[in-house]
């Protein structure tokens, strides 16, 4: 059975809450609802804003434990995560809504589409994958960021984020990216760690009936593009694109190239 997004608890008993979220876009546009990675928050999609809310009424969103959002006592799922974007679905009066996310967003839009496919007119995910193991991983750096706060696992994190050449080129934008990790809430960042732990929607692509685009960094350490043509090989129709030299925040080292995948796609898409 699909879970309804008038339910407002988990089967674990835990409850959506309100994201913290921003409209831009003309007013009766088609929706298009966009969540980050972990450890960010909702203006890393600043790259692409301008042209994205050029055509569509651009809803960015911060996960639960993370910018604006509120932190519940963790652990996360992932389907509590989803919970909380269809809650905000519900929030703003969508039906349905063209819906996209890098990594951990990618996560929660594809659990969305997969259990509530009546509310997402098509699928856009960036740098992601249906399973992130080994477990023991994301455990581990729940505990690293329990023990030492968030700066105990951000440079490791801030290497998989943009290759070195990048880093090296700007490390402005480095240092944007750095204060979005570090001022992420360390329950929050722990407990959607438990989230990708315990994930595996790979049995729950099939269940996708939204066309859906999957776009991987070349040079992405942390989700490589094997795991882009893993959700090809379980959703029929995917289109895979693979973006050269980008690591993981593909959409901020290659805005120009991410912008006009996601544009092409988008207006192909019904």
């Amino acid at each position: 059975m699909r879970p309804s997004s008038s339910m407002s608890d988990g089967p674990h008993g835990v409850s959506a809450v309100e994201l913290r979220y921003a409209v831009d876009g003309p007013a009766g546009a088609p929706a298009l609802m966009l969540g980050g990675s972990l450890g960010s928050n909702l203006d890393m999609w600043r790259p692409q804003l301008p042209a994205l809310a050029e055509r569509f009424r651009v809803v960015r969103y911060d996960h639960r434990g993370h910018g604006g959002s509120p932190a519940p006592p963790g652990p996360y799922r992932i389907e509590d995560l989803g919970r909380d974007a269809l809650a905000l679905l519900d929030r703003l009066g969508l039906a349905r809504a063209h819906l996209g996310g890098l990594s951990l967003g990618g996560m929660v839009a594809m659990w969305v589409a997969a259990n509530a496919p009546e509310r997402v007119e098509s699928l856009v995910l960036l740098c992601t994958s249906a399973r992130l193991g080994p477990p023991q991983l994301w455990a581990q750096r729940a505990a690293a960021v329990r023990e030492g706060g968030m700066r105990a696992v951000a440079d490791a994190v801030l290497a998989r984020w943009f290759t070195p050449a990048f880093a090296t080129a700007h490390p402005d934008v480095v240092d944007w990216a750095r204060g979005q990790l570090t001022s992420t809430s360390v329950d929050g960042y722990a407990g959607c760690c438990a989230a990708i732990e315990t994930m595996d929607l790979e049995p729950a692509l099939g269940a996708i009936t939204a066309p859906t685009l999957v776009l991987a960094g070349a040079d992405d350490p942390a989700t490589p593009p094997q795991h882009a043509h893993r959700i090809a090989a379980g959703v029929p129709g995917t289109r895979v694109v693979v973006v050269p030299d980008a690591a993981h925040l593909a959409n901020v080292e290659q805005p120009e190239a991410t912008t006009r995948s996601l544009l092409d796609f988008l207006g192909r898409a019904p």
